[in-house]
């Protein structure tokens, strides 16, 4: 099947990939990237994967954005939704169907 139809895509996102921390440990940041998506603002419980959080504790998640699987969202991102909050991403996390009659996205999971 490919991809999610770009005409679902009806969000925009900004992504500022996270970059690490600096000597003094503020949060570095890259340059901010407008991204196509379909946004599902939706509240829901999540585990926060290991390379967030040592312990994987039970988070919420306030949004998840369905955005074209090559978009690059690390954990940590910060993110601009449609309605300007500006929040974190949680996770991302490829669903790849391949040769299967399935969409393939990257689901971005937003705090």
């Amino acid at each position: 099947m490919g991809a999610i139809p770009s005409y679902l895509y009806v969000h925009t996102i900004t992504i500022e990939p996270y970059a690490g921390q600096d000597g003094e440990g503020a949060d570095l940041y890259g340059a901010p990237v407008e991204v196509q998506c379909f946004v599902d603002a939706k509240r829901r419980r999540v585990r926060s994967p290991a390379t967030n959080n040592a312990t994987g504790d039970e988070v919420l998640s306030e949004a998840t954005a369905y955005a074209p699987l090559a978009t690059v969202a690390p954990p940590n991102s910060r993110v601009t939704l449609p309605d300007g909050g500006i929040s974190r991403i949680i996770a991302a996390l490829r669903r790849d169907g391949g040769s299967l009659p399935v969409p393939s996205h990257l689901e971005i999971v937003i705090a």
